[in-house]
């Protein structure tokens, strides 16, 4: 039963970290590729 919650837990956790890390994951290679390609780095 335990074992259960906690699989459901890590489960919700691992989704929500990824839909929260997305945006920062995206707007940081947006930043990155805007700044080579003005070549200031």
């Amino acid at each position: 039963m335990f074992k259960a919650i906690a699989d459901a837990l890590r489960t919700v956790g691992g989704a929500l970290a990824t839909v929260v890390t997305l945006p920062f994951r995206v707007v940081a290679k947006l930043f990155g590729g805007a700044s080579r390609s003005t070549g200031r780095a």
